[in-house]
C-alpha cells in the first residue's frame, strides 16, 4: 500500500486555527497571526479507510502549514522553507507522496521549486481540480436550466494554470458523445467526454498573456478534442467580462475577492476555485438569485475517516486531496501536476483514472456549506424572477 501526505494551512485565520485550537476563536487575529509565526509543521491527522473499487487501499496524513496565503505572499522563502520541512516530515511518516492545498500549491513557481527540495514527489492537484470545475459546473448548470452547449463562458484568472486548462477544454471539448446517469462522462475506452460551450470569455489582467492563452485555447492540433469549437472573446474588464456569462469559472490568485453581486446576472453558475476565494461575501448576502459552487465536491469510495476534519462529511472530499489519493491507489509516484502549465492529456488522464477507482463528483458546497437539491431549486426559482424585473 502506498501512502499519502497532503499538506493544507488556514484560509480563514481564526476559523481554520480554532479546528486545531479551539481557543484561537477567542483571541484577537493579530495574536493568532504572532502563533503561527512561532510554530513549526503539524501533524493535524491521519485519513483512513480508502478503497478503490479495484480492491486498492491508502491512506495518508493531513500536514497543517502554519502561515496564511497573505503571509505565504509577504514571505515566500519562509513559506518554501516550511513546505520543504512538511515534506521531510511526510518522509519520516513513510508517506509515497505529497499534495499541496490552496496557496501552498502557487508558493515557488506552482511547486516547481518545491519539488527540487523535497525528498519525495510532489503534485498540487491541479489536474484532477481542472476536471471537476468543469464537471461540477455543467452539472450545476444542468441543475439551473442552462443548456451547456449554447452558453457563454467566462473564465477568470484565464491566464493562471488551472484557468487556461479549464478555457481549452471549455472551448474544445473533448472526444466522444455517450452520456451515463451520473456526472461523470466515462467512455468505454477509458476516455471522458465534455462538450463544448458556444462562447468563452477570457479575462485576466494582462493583454500579452491573455492573446498567448487565445492563440493556446484556438489550437486544439494533436489532442483529444470534439472538432467542434466555441467562439473565444477575452477582455480585461471583469465587470464587461461576466454581464453576459451563464457560467464562470473563477481561479485567480488574488488575496481579495474580485467578483461582486453587481458583476453576475441572474441565473448564473459561478465555480469559485481560488482559495482565497474569488466570489465575495456580498455575492451570497445580497444575490440568492446566483448559484455558487466552492469547486467540485468529490465522493471517496471506501470509508474513509479523517481524524482532522476539513469541514466536509467524511466521505467527501476536495479535487486536489483526491488527486493525491488517486496516484497513492495507482502506484504513480511521480509529480503528476507541477507548474503554470497543465497538459490536458493529464486533466483527462486524471478524470479517467477517478472513475476507474470510484472517485466522482458528488454534490455542490456554497462559501464552506453544503447544498441540498431543494436549495439549489429555489435559487432557480429566484433566479427565474428576477430575470423577469
Amino acid at each position: 500500500m502506498f501512502r499519502f501526505a497532503f499538506l493544507i494551512h488556514p484560509l480563514d485565520l481564526k476559523r481554520d486555527v480554532a479546528r486545531k485550537y479551539p481557543i484561537a476563536k477567542w483571541l484577537p487575529e493579530s495574536w493568532v497571526e504572532a502563533l503561527l509565526r512561532r510554530m513549526s509543521v503539524k501533524v493535524l491527522g491521519k485519513i483512513t479507510g480508502v478503497r478503490s473499487l479495484t480492491g486498492a487501499m491508502t491512506e495518508g496524513w493531513l500536514l497543517g502549514i502554519p502561515m496564511t496565503a497573505k503571509m505565504m505572499l509577504a514571505d515566500e522563502r519562509r513559506a518554501l522553507a516550511l513546505l520543504a520541512e512538511a515534506c521531510h516530515l511526510a518522509a519520516d511518516l513513510e508517506a509515497h507522496i505529497v499534495g499541496l492545498g490552496a496557496y501552498t500549491a502557487i508558493v515557488g513557481n506552482n511547486g516547481m521549486e518545491l519539488q527540487k527540495m523535497s525528498p519525495l514527489p510532489v503534485t498540487t492537484g491541479n489536474s484532477y481540480t481542472t476536471w471537476t470545475a468543469l464537471e461540477a459546473t455543467k452539472l450545476a448548470a444542468e441543475a439551473m436550466g442552462i443548456e451547456w452547449e449554447r452558453a457563454t463562458a467566462a473564465v477568470v484568472g484565464a491566464t493562471g494554470s488551472i484557468g487556461k486548462a479549464c478555457a481549452f477544454l471549455l472551448v474544445n471539448g473533448t472526444k466522444g458523445t455517450e452520456r451515463t446517469a451520473g456526472g461523470e462522462r466515462q467512455m468505454a475506452n477509458g476516455e471522458v467526454h465534455l462538450p463544448p460551450v458556444a462562447e468563452v470569455v477570457l479575462i485576466g489582467r494582462n493583454w500579452q498573456r491573455l492573446e498567448t492563452v487565445r492563440e493556446e485555447v484556438t489550437n486544439s492540433k494533436g489532442q483529444s478534442t470534439t472538432g467542434a469549437k466555441a467562439l473565444v472573446r477575452m477582455t480585461t474588464n471583469i465587470a464587461e467580462g461576466l454581464k453576459e456569462a451563464d457560467v464562470v469559472i473563477t481561479v485567480t490568485s488574488a488575496m481579495d475577492a474580485v467578483i461582486e453581486p453587481e458583476h453576475l446576472k441572474p441565473g448564473c453558475v459561478v465555480c469559485d476555485v481560488a482559495r482565497p476565494r474569488d466570489v465575495s461575501e456580498r455575492v451570497r448576502k445580497e444575490r440568492d438569485d446566483v448559484l455558487v459552487i466552492d469547486g467540485g465536491i468529490v465522493r471517496i469510495p471506501g470509508e474513509p475517516h479523517w481524524e482532522f476534519s476539513i469541514g466536509l462529511p467524511e466521505d467527501r472530499t476536495l479535487a486536489c486531496i483526491a488527486e493525491t489519493m488517486l496516484l497513492a491507489l495507482e502506484g504513480r509516484l511521480e509529480p503528476f501536476t507541477l507548474g503554470r502549465d497543465i497538459p490536458i492529456g493529464r486533466v483527462l488522464e486524471i478524470a479517467a483514472m477517478a472513475a476507474r477507482h470510484g472517485f466522482c463528483v458528488d454534490g455542490f458546497r456554497s462559501f464552506e456549506r453544503l447544498l441540498s437539491p431543494d436549495d439549489v431549486i429555489r435559487i432557480r426559482q429566484r433566479a427565474k424572477v428576477a430575470a423577469k424585473r
